[in-house]
């Protein structure tokens, strides 16, 4: 199969656009040809060779993807679905058997890994094997694009709103990083709910494209920080949705509301941040974690692209060929939502 793969450590440079040896689904597995896959920069800390992702070489990028279902392995019960329907892939691996998994938290499985990362090969091929239990049906009509799209951003954002910090119709909700693809979607989920939605990036084209997404607000974030904010917001936001971390960290703390909360699900920025717990207890705020989502809430999501209420953001599309030029893209951040390759 024609492939975009690692065979060393580094920047684009490192990957390598050729043929690798066509995957065979073994018993629980499936094999999916791709039609599409989306970058995170997830894969550009594996491609750095970040210590945190155990992968052997050569490797293939991406757990983000979607294609058709072409067989399983033996004795692998794929439940409704047939050969030649049309998926994407949950990008989670998880062992179903520990306390978390019985729990219906999968993302907090003793053992979980991800596709493209530490959990097998990903989606930059044309031939990808995944586990059977992660196949989700699309919607008829999705595109192969806006699919592969969905699942690791759509499904984390879900989770971050909905499941962690409860977002309330009436709120106002800060989105920091909203061109990206998570923030692209969490723009998206805190307009369906009801809330106020403040936008917030460094890019002034970037802000434009996210009030066509619908924020109410957007932020311009330069030498003044967050102080813009204070005009926007005077009686400080409900929820901040952040992935960034860094400098920004303490004063979007302080910019919570009293009963406040924010919600986190990387560090882009920086992780090691200061928090003054005087503004959490005194303002009986919360601080939470997010670690992507439990497959079931990516299931519960699907509907909604169904019928339009919410739809992937592309920021553009790279044949595999281009795949070193689709990262270099990713890694500059100039992309407004999801940068996707097709095999």
């Amino acid at each position: 199969m024609k492939a975009a793969f690692l065979e060393g450590f580094g920047g684009p440079e490192a990957l390598k656009v050729g043929e690798l040896p066509d995957p065979r689904p073994a018993a629980g597995q499936a094999l999916v040809r791709v039609r599409a896959a989306a970058l995170n920069h997830l894969d550009l800390h594996v491609l750095a060779g970040n210590p945190a992702y155990k992968i052997s070489l050569p490797h293939v990028l991406t757990g983000d993807m979607a294609g058709e279902l072409v067989e399983a392995g033996p004795g692998t019960d794929l439940g409704a679905l047939k050969p030649g329907d049309r998926v994407l892939v949950a990008p989670g691996v998880s062992c179903w058997d520990c306390p978390p998994c019985s729990a219906g938290r999968d993302n907090l499985c003793r053992t979980y890994r991800i596709l493209g990362a530490d959990g097998g090969w990903g989606g930059m091929a044309e031939l990808c094997v995944v586990p059977a239990r992660n196949l989700v049906p699309l919607p008829p009509g999705m595109l192969w694009e806006q699919a592969a799209a969905v699942p690791l951003t759509f499904l984390t954002a879900f989770h971050m709103l909905d499941a962690l910090a409860r977002l309330k119709e009436g709120e106002t909700l800060l989105v920091m990083g909203a061109s990206s693809g998570v923030g692209a979607a969490a723009i998206q989920l805190g307009k369906g709910v009801g809330a106020r939605v403040i936008a917030a990036s460094t890019a002034e084209e970037k802000l434009a494209a996210a009030r066509e997404l619908g924020a109410d607000e957007t932020l311009l974030l330069g030498p003044a920080g967050l102080r813009p904010l204070r005009k926007l917001a005077p009686a400080g936001v409900d929820v901040v949705f952040e992935h960034v971390g860094g400098a920004y960290f303490p004063d979007l703390v302080r910019a919570l509301a009293p009963g406040g909360r924010l919600v986190t699900c990387g560090a882009t920025a920086g992780h090691d941040v200061t928090l003054d717990l005087r503004h959490v207890f005194f303002k009986e705020l919360s601080v939470l974690g997010a670690k992507m989502g439990p497959q079931d809430e990516l299931r519960r999501l699907m509907p909604a692209f169904a019928s339009g209420r919410l739809r992937a953001v592309v920021d553009r599309i790279y044949p595999l060929a281009e795949a070193r030029a689709a990262l270099e893209r990713l890694a500059a951040r100039r992309q407004f939502g999801k940068v996707v390759i097709v095999p």
